[in-house]
Parts: structure tokens; sequence; C-alpha cells
């Protein structure tokens, strides 16, 4: 499979994402999404979406002793809704309003994530969060945010099995819902496939950090590249807006 230069950089910030979920439990979305955007918009939300199920997967499999089902299946459930406004949203607004949405969606994450917020892991909070999640995460790729802000409080092994497992159900659910609405073709799929090898190098760097990074010293870093290109993906859309 022959690679062009910007699909060798996807792959690289693919990689990059995916051991700072696999390590911390979120940061994969947040860090890749708006990157990939600026290469090309048709990484967003089909490809990250679908490489994103396979990390899920891969996690659930490894943290299942850890995983309580029972605590996160309300945000699952709630993730059903929000996918499907997730999706009529990315079909009924142009090109520079999608970017403005998605700048203003991982900007905001970024600002929630700096202001420690203390919000318990309670049934309805978590129902609260998965609908949001399935909003901006089929609309934008970047549904993590939402549901981390929930379990802030919880250790980090216990935050990202559970994270993994909602994301494990609900990413299948956004990718059901952009193949319902027509968001989705083969050669977002053919995209998806040319970042698998990310996926697992992401995955095996992740074993090689673990331990050496923790949520705390990973977030000053994730946040700020994450922030710097939704800035740069904001600006992007302004100038569509303007029509400059």
């Amino acid at each position: 499979m022959l690679y062009t230069l910007p699909e060798l950089l996807a792959v690289l910030i693919v990689t990059c994402g995916i051991a700072l979920q696999t390590v911390v439990g979120i940061g994969y979305g947040l860090v890749a999404a708006p990157l990939l955007y600026l290469i090309d918009p048709v990484y967003v939300p089909g490809p990250i979406l679908l490489v994103g199920f396979g990390l899920a997967l891969m996690m659930v499999i490894r943290e299942r002793r850890e995983l309580r089902w029972k605590r996160v299946m309300p945000a699952i459930i709630a993730r059903v809704p929000g996918a499907w406004c997730g999706a009529a949203l990315l079909v009924a607004i142009p090109q520079y309003a999608l970017s403005l949405f998605f700048g203003f969606s991982v900007l905001s994450a970024v600002l929630l994530s700096l202001w420690r917020l203390s919000i318990p892991t309670t049934p309805i909070n978590l129902t609260i969060a998965g609908f949001l999640s399935g909003v901006t995460g089929t609309a934008t790729s970047v549904g993590g945010p939402p549901i981390a802000l929930v379990y802030q409080q919880q250790d980090r092994i216990t935050a990202r099995s559970e994270i993994a497992a909602f994301l494990l159900i609900g990413t299948p659910v956004s990718i059901i819902m952009l193949i319902h609405q027509g968001s989705l073709d083969w050669h977002t799929a053919h995209l998806s496939l040319k970042m698998l090898p990310g996926l697992f190098l992401g995955f095996f760097l992740a074993r090689l950090i673990d331990g050496k990074l923790t949520t705390t010293s990973a977030k000053p870093l994730l946040l700020a590249v994450s922030g710097a290109s939704a800035l740069m993906v904001t600006i992007k859309g302004m100038i569509g807006w303007l029509g400059l």
C-alpha cells in the first residue's frame, strides 16, 4: 500500500494520539482530529471514528478485569440520541460552519479541561455526558472530553477502562448514524485502512511509556496541541464564512 506524504503525517499523528489515549484514557480524538482536519477534512469524522473503535476494542480486551459495565451503561444509552443529533448536524450545515463548530467544540473541551470541575460519577451526569459525547463525537469525532470530565474523580485505570467500554459501544452507534446519513463511504473506509499502522504502533508505544506518563504530566502537552490546532481550524472556518 503506497502512502503520500500527508498520509504518512496522518499515521504519525494517529500514533501519538493512540499512545496518549491508551495510557491516560483520553487524547486520541482531542489531539488527532483537529490536526487531521487541517491536513484534509475528509479524515473527520469517519476515519477517526473507525480507527477509534479499533482502539476501544483493544483497550477493553486488555482492561476487561477492571470494567464495571453497569456504571457506564447510562452514558452508553444516552449516546444513541446524541449520535443521531450529531449526524443530522453534520449534513445540515456547510463546510465553513462545520469548521467553526468543530473548532469551538475542541476549544471548549480544552477550556473545560483546564477548569477543574468537580463532577461526581453519577447516573445523571453520565447520561448528560453520554448525550453530549454522542453529538460532538459523531459530528466532529471528538467525543471523549464530556465523558472524561465525569471520570475526573476516578483513578486512571478505572477511568481509561470504563471510557474505553463507553467508546466500544458508542462509536459503532455514531458510525451507523453516519452511514445512514450518507456521510461515510468507501473512500473514508480506505483512509481508515491506511491509518491502521498508527493504531498498532501507538498501542505498542503506550506499553513502553505506561507508568512513565500520567494524566497530570500528559495534560499540558495534550491541551496545548489540541488548543492550537483547534484555533487554526476555527480561523479556517471564519475565513470560509467571510468568503476570503
